[in-house]
């Protein structure tokens, strides 16, 4: 959707780009690799009838995650109801120009979809949602970052804590400019503040369809970036980046829907969780262990996973419990469709759109198998020794990422959502992680940000 613009078809874009976008002079064909970094090529916009009718063939080969030298040869399939126009424009030879962008599928040269692409994933779990009688699972994302000089510099840019204005915020008006550039590309945002932490900002993205919100959480990231860029700032989402202070969540809302109904929201429970929404929570909880190496992939995402920096490490939900791993936002009256639950701990270092695929098969499998919601935790865990928690059953969240994967290849919840291919690439592509982490800087995992995470994780996050 661009500017009231809905585009369901190629013809629908083709139409648009003839009648009122013919400064649009460049698409740029964009796709996720395994980490859930931004990969594409652009093609003229003259290109683009012949891309939406026969795909558009690149060497997969150097893509992480996505193909075998011996089996490189794979298509772009454009997705016409993800066109957009990038909010700036270029200048070239006299004349001024604009992007527009489309997410492609990935295809294999005799037309079937790539087991290896992540967003093929995201779509076949939702119709696994929707073979339960799920129309829609609706994704609410809360993604938090920095500003820095630059990549190689993590000096702060400010003094100022959560919900700072004036002075407190100095670049608030880049992250209002930003808004509007997001706005400009038909991504609706609801919420702009300063951090917790120095330097620190978020931007919440108004609530829509799993798929359409993880091709959004791709666009969100490179448009912050490109801001903060033409700022002469640097803006990253890596998880954890400064020592003694908070690191950069990503809290996902999330509901699952029949058509207008949210399927979530029951008047006769306590909390308006319906029978649905309890067995749904109660999957994500059971299952947490085993799929957070997804929702946080690096080794640096587990420095931010610490007791005291406002991070969930321990399992358990609540409502007005800001230390619960799920938290249930207050009913407000006459707004039943925002009931919701709200998962705190994956990061946005992470690949949407498999994070958002095995929280979505976690919460399937919980009301597949019917499983009852432990009681809610409202009191803070923080302040509870160990002993106090064990009494409670009370467990935590995998230590690091080593811990998160021998917990994933315990479990058989990712493998199956990932498919074997997949899933056998993720698990090497970690394990190369650490491997490396340990080559640099030892056997020991401590809370302290190693050089090993700056120098690898802050100029590609």
């Amino acid at each position: 959707m661009l500017g009231g613009h809905r585009f369901s078809t190629a013809d629908d874009v083709l139409g648009f780009l003839e009648d009122q976008g013919s400064d649009v002079k460049y698409i740029n064909m964009l796709f996720p690799d395994i980490l859930g970094e931004l990969r594409g090529f652009d093609i003229p916009v003259y290109e683009l009838q012949r891309a939406f009718e026969d795909g558009k063939g690149f060497d997969g080969s150097s893509i992480e995650g996505l193909a075998r030298i011996e089996e490189s040869d794979l298509l772009a399939q454009p997705d016409p109801e993800t066109f957009r126009v990038l909010p700036w424009r270029y200048a070239a030879n006299g004349e001024t120009y604009r992007i527009g962008c489309l997410f492609c599928d990935i295809h294999n040269t005799d037309g079937s979809p790539n087991s290896c692409d992540t967003r093929y994933v995201l779509k076949r779990v939702l119709r696994q949602a929707h073979e339960q009688g799920f129309s829609s699972f609706k994704i609410g994302p809360e993604p938090e970052f920095f500003y820095f000089e630059s990549h190689k510099d993590l000096t702060v840019l400010d003094k100022g804590d959560y919900f700072s204005m004036g002075i407190g915020d100095p670049y608030g008006q880049l992250r209002k400019e930003t808004a509007l550039g997001l706005l400009n590309t038909g991504i609706i945002t609801e919420y702009g503040h300063h951090e917790v932490a120095p330097s620190q900002h978020e931007i919440d993205l108004r609530y829509g369809d799993a798929l359409e919100m993880a091709d959004i959480v791709m666009l969100f990231r490179y448009i912050v970036k490109e801001y903060a860029s033409r700022a002469g700032v640097y803006a990253t989402f890596m998880p954890k980046p400064l020592d003694d202070e908070n690191g950069n969540g990503m809290h996902v809302h999330q509901s699952l829907w029949k058509g207008e109904n949210n399927v979530f929201f029951s008047e006769d429970d306590p909390y308006n969780l319906s029978h649905t929404a309890r067995a749904y929570t109660a999957g994500l909880l059971t299952y947490i262990a085993e799929i957070t190496a997804v929702l946080n992939q690096w080794v640096n995402s587990y420095k931010r996973l610490v007791p005291g920096y406002e991070a969930p490490v321990y399992i358990v939900w609540g409502q007005k419990n800001r230390s619960a791993l799920v938290r249930v936002p207050e009913y407000a009256p006459g707004k039943r469709h925002a009931t919701r639950i709200e998962l705190r701990s994956p990061d946005p270092g992470c690949n949407a759109y498999l994070a958002f695929s095995v929280m979505l098969a976690a919460g399937l499998r919980g009301i597949e198998q019917d499983l009852e919601l432990s009681s809610p935790t409202e009191y803070d865990i923080y302040c509870m020794d160990q002993d106090e928690r064990e009494q409670l059953d009370i467990s935590m969240l995998p230590g690091n990422l080593e811990e998160a994967l021998v917990e994933m290849q315990a479990g058989s919840i990712v493998r199956e959502t990932l498919g074997d291919a997949l899933y056998r690439k993720f698990i090497v592509n970690k394990e190369i992680q650490v491997r490396n982490y340990r080559s640099e800087v030892g056997h020991k995992y401590d809370t302290r940000v190693s050089s090993f995470e700056i120098d690898h994780n802050l100029p590609r996050l």
